[in-house]
C-alpha cells in the first residue's frame, strides 16, 4: 500500500468549499487498500479534534484554535497570526508524521500549501509531491497579501520542485507553467451531476417558501461569498435596470455583505435582493430549481464549480468569460465555433446582465436548447468518477513511482 500526505488549509466538517469537496470526492473514490491518505490541516477552532477520520483520510489538525471564530468573517490579528503560524506548524507536523508513516508522496492543495513542503525540503525531507491549483482570486491580489509577499521566492521553489502540477482549468495551467512548474496537467473539478439534476419537489417548495417567491416573479440566483471577485454588486446594479417582478437571491456570506446591503438600499432595490446566508449543502439543488437564472459576473475565477452545478441542474447561466470559465461556458455569438452552453457578459457590465436576463425570458425555446447543451457537457466532462480516475492515473501515479 502507498501513502500520501495531503496539506490543505481547511477541511470538513465546518468549511466546505471547492477545495474541500474536491479532496473528499477524489479520495473517497480511491480504494483504501490502494492508497492510505493522511492530511495536515488548520485547527482554527478549539472545538475541532486534533485527529479524526473523515472518509478515506486521517485528518491531523495543527494550531491552538480559537474559542469563537467565523472563518470568512473573522479578521482579527490573532486570526491572521494563527493562519500564518500554520505553515511552520504544518511543516513540523509533516516531518513528525513522515517519521511514523514514511510517505511515498505528498499533495499540496492550492499554492499556499507549497510552503510547508518547501520548508520540509529545506531540512532534508524530500518526498515527491503534486500540487493542485484551484485559485480563484486574481494572482496580483494573492501576491499582494502582506503575509505572502516576502515569501514569493519560496513559491517558485515549490513550483519547480513539484513532480507534477494539476490545474483545474487551462487558465491556471498557463499560470502554473509561468511559475516554473515542470509538468502541468489540466484536470477540472467535478460535481455530483445526478444530485443537481434530480428534481425534488418538496425541496423546491421549501426553497420557494424561504425565498418568498410569488406567482409571476422571476428570481436570479447566485451561490457566492460576498467578496470582490464574485461581483454580486454588479448583479445588484443590473437589478435596478430590470422590472420590479425580478428578484435576486444570494446564497453565501462574506465581508462585503454590509456594502452590498447598502448598495441595494441606495439603488432602491433592497426589497428585491434576498441575502440568505450560508445554506446547507443538501438544500442547494432545491434553491437552484426554485430559481430561474443563475448570475455570477466574476471578476476572476479559477474554475467555478457553482457554474457546473447549475448547468447540471438545467438552469440558464449568465457569466463572464474569465479564468477557467472559458473552458465550459460558450456563448452563441461570442463563441460560434462551440455548441452554446450559456450567456456571456463583460466584466463590470450591469447593462449586459440586464439585457441577457431580458433575452432569456423572451426566448424560452432557445434557452431550453442551450440548457440541454450545458447539462450534457456537465455530465460528460465533470463527473467525479472520471476525475478521480484521472487523478489516480495521471497525478498520484506520477509521485508514487
Amino acid at each position: 500500500m502507498k501513502k500520501i500526505l495531503i496539506f490543505c488549509m481547511t477541511y470538513y466538517p465546518d468549511i466546505i468549499g471547492g477545495v474541500e469537496v474536491a479532496v473528499k470526492e477524489i479520495t473517497d473514490r480511491i480504494d483504501s487498500s490502494d492508497i492510505e491518505f493522511h492530511m495536515v490541516t488548520w485547527r482554527y477552532a478549539q472545538t475541532l479534534p486534533k485527529v479524526e477520520r473523515i472518509g478515506n483520510i486521517t485528518v491531523h489538525r495543527v494550531g491552538w484554535g480559537m474559542k469563537e471564530v467565523n472563518v470568512g468573517r473573522s479578521y482579527s490579528p490573532l486570526f491572521y497570526f494563527s493562519k500564518i503560524f500554520f505553515v511552520p506548524s504544518a511543516a513540523l507536523k509533516g516531518i513528525i508524521l513522515n517519521r511514523q508513516h514514511h510517505f511515498d508522496g505528498a499533495w499540496a492543495m492550492m499554492t499556499y500549501m507549497l510552503f510547508p513542503l518547501v520548508l520540509m525540503r529545506m531540512v532534508g525531507i524530500s518526498v515527491p509531491y503534486a500540487a493542485t491549483l484551484q485559485e480563484g482570486d486574481p494572482f496580483e491580489h494573492v501576491f499582494s497579501r502582506w503575509y505572502i509577499r516576502p515569501f514569493k521566492p519560496l513559491l517558485y521553489m515549490g513550483f519547480s520542485g513539484a513532480t507534477i502540477v494539476q490545474a483545474i482549468s487551462s487558465f491556471l495551467g498557463v499560470w502554473g507553467k509561468s511559475m516554473g512548474a515542470r509538468r502541468v496537467v489540466v484536470i477540472p473539478n467535478a460535481v455530483d451531476t445526478n444530485r443537481f439534476a434530480t428534481i425534488d419537489q418538496a425541496a423546491i417548495t421549501e426553497a420557494r417558501k424561504v425565498l418568498g417567491k410569488k406567482e409571476g416573479e422571476v428570481f436570479l440566483i447566485t451561490t457566492s461569498r460576498h467578496v470582490e471577485k464574485n461581483a454580486s454588486d454588479v448583479t445588484i446594479r443590473a437589478l435596478a435596470l430590470l422590472p420590479t417582478h425580478i428578484h435576486f437571491a444570494i446564497l453565501g456570506t462574506g465581508p462585503l455583505e454590509g456594502e452590498y446591503r447598502q448598495l441595494a438600499e441606495d439603488l432602491g432595490v433592497a426589497s428585491r435582493v434576498h441575502f440568505l446566508g450560508q445554506i446547507e449543502n443538501d438544500a442547494l439543488p432545491g434553491y437552484l430549481h426554485a430559481a430561474d437564472v443563475f448570475v455570477r459576473p466574476s471578476r476572476s475565477e479559477g474554475l467555478g464549480s457553482s457554474f457546473i452545478e447549475t448547468m447540471a441542474a438545467g438552469i440558464p447561466v449568465i457569466a463572464t468569460q474569465v479564468g477557467g470559465i472559458v473552458d465550459f461556458l460558450f456563448d452563441e455569438k461570442r463563441n460560434p465555433e462551440n455548441v452554446p452552453t450559456g450567456f456571456a457578459v463583460d466584466v463590470n457590465s450591469p447593462e449586459q446582465i440586464a439585457k441577457a436576463v431580458t433575452d432569456i425570458l423572451a426566448d424560452p425555446e432557445k434557452v431550453k436548447r442551450i440548457v440541454e447543451n450545458a447539462r450534457a457537457l456537465a455530465v460528460k466532462e465533470y463527473d467525479w468518477n472520471l476525475i478521480a480516475r484521472r487523478m489516480r492515473e495521471e497525478v498520484f501515479a506520477s509521485i508514487l513511482k
